[in-house]
């Protein structure tokens, strides 16, 4: 992905570009950098360290003094020109030793604010209706002169009376691998339907590429990174009546408690509530109130917590930070060996806070529940059940909604789980639950439902559920937090498609040669397609098609299962060779198809000798590789030099027994009705049916 910045001056533009990227800038010493480049950096490193020597020497000399830790250890003049030159609060206060809310309330108490520049789109040609603004302070020979402002600083009182209602909407950032546009799209709903709804629409986002930054989408357009001291800014210039934070992803939920005691109001549910869905033990005790089960699981500070936690509750654990984007230092682990190496990156990735530990569910089916509320009325807008099985992230797996596998039963207690948590944690707008269902292994037994977590806040499945459901569940969520209730907006009960939706993830793996490309629960995807019909199979057969991988109508099929997959995947690959598809197998794959009368062809493990995929894949003999892979994260050698090999060549990859099965169902369906039909998304729509 990437960001914009402006500024009056290259620091600030750059520095502003720096901050955006939420991450910290390494500086080379040798780079291909024009000399010109290459001194302004140099000055941003020089004053930065002026700025350290400085505020050493304006130190009080008696630290017993009542105010000196009260004080920013700069005088105005020079903190003036560090805001000129573009460092933030938050770089200041690094580089004096100080606090970001100290030098911010410092500089706002010397009248040290930002102006606001206009980018004319209209080139002075005549008046524009569509700019968009940025901030900048001004270099220290102008700090006299009066500048031009997008905003006045007091708007008359009579504007006042009659202006319209004005919400600030916070937009995702930059695009990175573990968080695509999706939370763009519902930035852009949020801002069309609140424009409806009468209301103006203030946008900030750093992100070029993003629809959010279109000149027709808000009313008003701020091009500035996502930090609580840009925000705020804003804020108080626009004087908005409210903020929106759910829809960004976890970059603006990170900021809601800084903005609600700075005094901006944050709409929809309040970050105190945010909190508490985050905060473990008090989710603990909620999923116990309810009713509901929940893995064994521990809250872990150290490699010694993690180690405690894990021998009580039992190999394999699932070891995750706690408020990170994308699964990102996420880990199945099976061995305390694996389970001290990925604690440490846990640690590293959470920023300080706490490591969680839980026991994984083995051979569970997950679904993501994306439902909305007004703070009363919850509607559930669609259930998504996962194709593979529980162990990769919920924003890799390929999902199909309306869930196939689950009894009505099951999927009323999903609907009651959704309901009861969203009506305890005081959910204004969107909230997104991740369960799981494991079959109880009893003859005759039922359904278990497990929770796994909650996030107050839209989710990557919004536009999916949106377009599989016809509801646009980020609009009516807009509404819902500026004050709208669901019954007075019409919607207070969920729409069942009569067809199916499946959402297939896009991967870059054939990007990074040799990577790992197997599924684990940090996220890889970078895209996702939907594909939709009538039959379930040929939905799944459609997605792969759009996803880039299609699934080949003849030829030769490599096969090698994990011994817990080989019984259930013995069928499928029984149906393959009725359909005209040829079998390699590894030795151990081949025996057990040979002993349950399914003809094919034997090849070493890739370690054991030759011939073996490999060889095939380079000789283009395979079509298709199905390799599933084991539990835990440490994958076998073998494996992974397979899958990064079909990779390579471009042959289609299935890792996993649901995602083999569904396949294979939608080659059978292709074959048995000579192809697959289309429709136009409002035609299917037209086949909804309320609930």
């Amino acid at each position: 992905g990437e960001v914009m910045a402006l500024g009056r001056t290259f620091k600030q533009a750059y520095l502003k570009a720096v901050r955006s990227l939420e991450a910290p800038l390494e500086y080379h010493d040798k780079t291909a950098y024009d000399p010109w480049f290459k001194a302004q950096l140099e000055e941003i490193e020089a004053f930065r360290s002026y700025l350290s020597s400085q505020a050493a020497c304006q130190k009080p000399s008696d630290s017993r003094s009542q105010d000196a830790g009260c004080r920013l250890p700069l005088d105005a003049a020079l903190l003036r020109q560090a805001k000129a030159f573009g460092f933030s609060d938050r770089e200041i206060a690094e580089a004096v030793g100080s606090e970001e809310d100290l030098v911010r309330k410092t500089r706002i108490d010397l009248g040290i604010r930002p102006e606001f520049g206009e980018v004319d789109t209209c080139a002075g040609e005549f008046k524009a209706k569509t700019p968009y603004y940025y901030s900048y302070y001004p270099a220290a020979f102008d700090c006299n002169r009066r500048q031009s402002n997008a905003i006045d600083r007091q708007p008359s009182t009579a504007v006042d009376c009659c202006r319209k209602r004005k919400i600030m909407v916070l937009g995702g950032g930059p695009n990175r691998i573990g968080q695509g546009i999706e939370f763009d799209w519902c930035c852009c709903h949020a801002a069309y339907a609140l424009k409806a709804a009468g209301c103006e629409v203030v946008m900030v986002n750093s992100n070029p590429e993003t629809v959010s930054t279109d000149y027709d989408t808000s009313d008003r357009l701020y091009f500035e990174p996502l930090t609580f001291e840009d925000v705020m800014e804003i804020y108080g210039r626009e004087r908005c009546d409210g903020v929106i934070v759910q829809y960004g992803g976890q970059t603006p939920l990170n900021l809601a408690q800084r903005l609600k005691a700075a005094g901006a109001r944050v709409i929809g549910t309040s970050p105190d509530d945010i909190d508490r869905a985050e905060d473990r033990d008090f989710f603990k005790r909620l999923v116990e109130e309810t009713g509901v089960k929940q893995p064994a699981s521990g809250i872990a500070r150290s490699t010694a917590d993690a180690r405690r936690i894990a021998a009580e509750i039992g190999y394999p654990v699932l070891v995750r930070p706690s408020f990170v984007l994308g699964g990102r230092g996420m880990a199945i682990v099976a061995t305390e060996k694996e389970l001290d190496k990925y604690v440490g990156e846990a640690v590293a990735a959470s920023g300080g806070k706490p490591v969680l530990v839980d026991k994984f569910l083995e051979h569970a089916t997950e679904l993501d529940v994306d439902c909305v509320s007004d703070g009363k009325t919850v509607v559930v807008g669609g259930i998504l059940e996962h194709v593979e099985a529980a162990g990769c992230h919920s924003g890799d797996a390929a999902a199909i909604t309306p869930p196939r596998s689950l009894s009505p039963e099951t999927i009323a207690e999903v609907e009651r789980i959704a309901r009861e948590f969203a009506r305890r944690l005081r959910i204004v707008g969107l909230m997104n639950i991740q369960l799981a269902v494991t079959k109880d292994k009893i003859p005759g037994g039922g359904e278990t439902v497990w929770m796994i977590e909650v996030n107050p806040r839209a989710s990557r499945t919004v536009p999916f559920v949106s377009k599989a459901a016809g509801v646009p569940l980020a609009d009516i969520a807009a509404r819902c937090m500026a004050g709208e209730t669901l019954d007075g907006i019409g919607f207070t009960r969920k729409a069942v498609p009569a067809y199916t939706s499946v959402k297939e993830a896009v991967f870059p793996f054939v990007k990074f040669p040799g990577a790992e490309v197997a599924l684990t629960p940090e996220m890889k995807s970078t895209g996702e397609v939907m594909s939709i019909d009538e039959d379930p199979e040929i939905a799944y057969f459609k997605s792969q098609i759009a996803a880039g991988s299609p699934l080949p109508k003849s030829g030769e099929v490599f096969v090698s299962l994990r011994d817990e997959d080989k019984a259930a995947g013995i069928e499928a690959v029984r149906e393959l060779v009725r359909l005209g598809y040829g079998i390699y197998a590894t030795c151990g794959t081949s025996t057990r198809l040979r002993g349950a009368g399914i003809p094919s062809k034997a090849v070493f493990r890739i370690s054991r000798g030759r011939p073996n995929a490999l060889d095939l894949l380079r000789e283009g003999v395979l079509k298709w590789i199905v390799c599933t892979t084991e539990n835990g994260h440490e994958a076998t050698e073998d494996n992974a030099k397979l899958r990064s090999g079909a990779v390579a060549a471009g042959v289609p990859l299935t890792t996993t027994l649901d995602g083999f099965r569904a396949a294979v169902g939608g080659l059978a369906e292709e074959v048995a009705f000579g192809g697959t039909g289309v429709r136009t998304l409002q035609e299917y729509h037209r086949l909804r049916r309320p609930a």
